[in-house]
């Protein structure tokens, strides 16, 4: 985890600022970057996803850990040998090093809010 030698500075990112970018693991799922370490932010990321309608994200796993917000939507998510249909308002834990995978089979996309530490948050495809 990077840790910053001076106080950081406060700072508001406005939504016309964020850009969103695919995830190469997943078809149907972007990631924008709310706040993290390049802004200042010394321990701690957010990121926005956003899960098309009919997308799939793999099984996978995550160094860290996720704490995860569900902005829209109704979709699955596998975490380890469970499955949670999650919607607006469902607040999530998906601990560093747990098998987990997103479905969404409605019509509507779905949007998360995921905080994870600042560092390495390498994706590990699950064969």
């Amino acid at each position: 985890m990077a840790e910053s030698t001076a106080d950081p500075e406060p700072m508001i990112r406005r939504r016309d600022e964020i850009e969103y970018e695919p995830v190469s693991a997943a078809d149907g799922l972007e990631k924008g970057v709310l706040i993290d370490e390049t802004d200042g932010a010394p321990n701690f990321a957010i990121r926005r996803f956003v899960l098309e309608a009919g997308a799939e994200v793999p099984e996978h796993t995550n160094e860290v850990e996720h704490e995860q917000y569900v902005l829209e939507g109704e979709y699955t998510v596998g975490i380890g040998d469970a499955e949670y249909e999650v919607r607006a308002g469902d607040s999530l834990l998906i601990p560093g090093g747990t098998v987990h995978w997103y479905r969404n089979e409605g019509d509507e996309r779905g949007a998360f809010i995921c905080a994870v530490p600042n560092g390495d948050d390498a994706i590990e495809l699950v064969e």
